[in-house]
């Protein structure tokens, strides 16, 4: 028996050490495509390279079936979801821009009044943050990106960089939050390549140069600390008449730049010793459509008219008063201060306005602070992407071909209930090659990092890794 249990401990032991000697990767590359889509994707198969998205596809490990736990959706809040493996709820980005409940001004979720940007209002750490941490700072953290709050929402508070093209100047740009390590850098980095990007195939091309010349130049996944980059590029179209032919050139372009990251990293670091995710942002932009032009259903929703009419229905059960203090978006922000002096329960002025709501041409549905409570799967993705602090008390959903505008601010959209179908893409590290049609959500990336790299996940994140 002795003989039979020394054999068993060599056993495991000999395992034990095979497993320890597998290093973590040096270098992870974190990349967001900006609405990619699936179906895309293999439309146009045949006209790509052997060394981009077709790479990815046929030696990662490719979850067919992306999703994203929470809605609505926009660029800011996905890049902020990867990053911090959580939703809305929690991380506090609940969008691009929302009002702020003091001065009933919209705010953007990069905003800062001493830096003018910053990740401030991310209000849970990233993947970035907990590598740092556990580093004690010696992690070396980038994040670039043509749109500043994707590269400041997927660098995080503790990174060494977020570089953005700045809107009016086409040319690179940072934040002085920043260290001036990263400020000298981009300084140096400027000097040599400057030249102006305009659309978003040379914003691409501009984001994947600077990615590889920032890995190379801070000596990134050089030494056994391991560091991240996280990219951002963009797969949106240019809403052009003949849009199969814009969409080609969009996806050839995209693959283009995709091997030229990869091959250039690779290069750089080793391929041995990086690992790559790659997903999408999980919607598409829609431009305002006619739909009376083709007879298909649909109408206008007049949120502002509505508002108003909400409040002279409260004010005739609770007496006069402004009970709406503002709308933003589908969103309506209730007077609590007035409520409390009233002394009217927040409770059942909400259930009276959902009530009253429900009624209007072209409302679907309506969901408020406290029915977003109740735990229904069909609400828990709105619930998701809520934030009590930032969010209105009322949300209001139009149905699916119906424009919802406010007059006062010109802001209209008209409301699409499609699913976009992604993927989600780990390719190196040691990764077998392997395809897998079970449904995931986005907020499986940061732990699954978390494990590759051996630090926790971020502070806000329930998901389990993906392997």
């Amino acid at each position: 028996m002795n003989r039979y249990l020394t054999a068993l401990l060599v056993a495991l032991s000999t395992t034990g050490q095979a497993q320890s000697l597998q290093s973590a990767p040096r270098l992870v590359v974190n990349i967001a495509i900006d609405e990619l889509r699936t179906d895309y994707i293999e439309a146009f198969a045949p006209l790509y390279g052997e060394g981009g998205l077709k790479k990815l596809l046929q030696q990662g490990r490719v979850y067919e079936a992306a999703s994203y736990s929470f809605e609505p959706l926009d660029r800011a809040s996905a890049i902020a979801a990867i990053a911090t493996g959580t939703t809305p709820y929690y991380n506090g980005i609940t969008s691009s821009k929302w009002l702020d409940r003091k001065s009933l001004r919209p705010v953007g979720c990069t905003d800062d009044d001493r830096y003018t940007a910053s990740p401030k209002k991310l209000s849970t750490s990233t993947i970035g943050d907990e590598l740092k941490v556990a580093t004690n700072g010696a992690a070396i953290i980038y994040a670039i990106a043509s749109e500043k709050d994707a590269a400041i929402l997927s660098a995080g508070h503790a990174a060494d960089g977020a570089i953005w093209i700045d809107e009016r100047k086409g040319t690179f740009s940072t934040s002085g939050y920043y260290s001036n390590k990263a400020r000298k850098w981009l300084d140096a980095y400027k000097s040599v390549y400057s030249q102006r990007t305009e659309d978003e195939g040379s914003k691409n091309l501009a984001v994947v140069q600077a990615a590889k010349e920032c890995v190379r130049d801070n000596r990134m996944g050089k030494d056994e600390i391991t560091d991240l980059l996280s990219i951002t590029l963009s797969a949106k179209g240019r809403n052009a008449t003949n849009w199969q032919k814009d969409m080609e050139s969009v996806y050839r372009k995209i693959d283009q730049v995709v091997a030229e990251l990869i091959s250039g990293i690779e290069s750089s670091v080793g391929k041995q010793n990086v690992l790559f995710f790659l997903t999408s942002t999980g919607y598409t932009t829609q431009e305002n459509v006619d739909y009376t032009r083709y007879q298909i259903p649909t109408g206008t929703f007049y949120i502002n008219r509505t508002a108003n009419l909400l409040n002279i229905y409260l004010g005739a059960i609770y007496g006069q008063g402004r009970y709406v203090e503002a709308i933003f978006r589908n969103q309506i922000y209730l007077n609590h201060q007035l409520l409390e002096q009233k002394r009217i329960g927040l409770a059942e002025v909400l259930t009276r306005s959902q009530e009253f709501l429900i009624q209007n041409a072209g409302v679907r549905d309506v969901y408020t602070s406290t029915r977003l409570l109740d735990g229904n799967s069909d609400i828990e993705k709105i619930r998701n992407g809520h934030n009590p602090a930032i969010s209105g008390d009322i949300i209001v959903e139009v149905a699916p071909g119906w424009q919802l505008y406010n007059e006062d601010n010109q802001q209209k959209y008209t409301s699409r209930v499609s699913f976009v179908p992604f993927p989600v893409i780990a390719y190196g590290g040691n990764i077998k090659a392997e395809r897998i049609t079970m449904p995931i959500a986005v907020d499986r990336i940061a732990p699954t990092i978390a494990k590759a790299i051996r630090i926790r996940a971020p502070n806000a994140c329930k998901a389990a890794p993906l392997f």
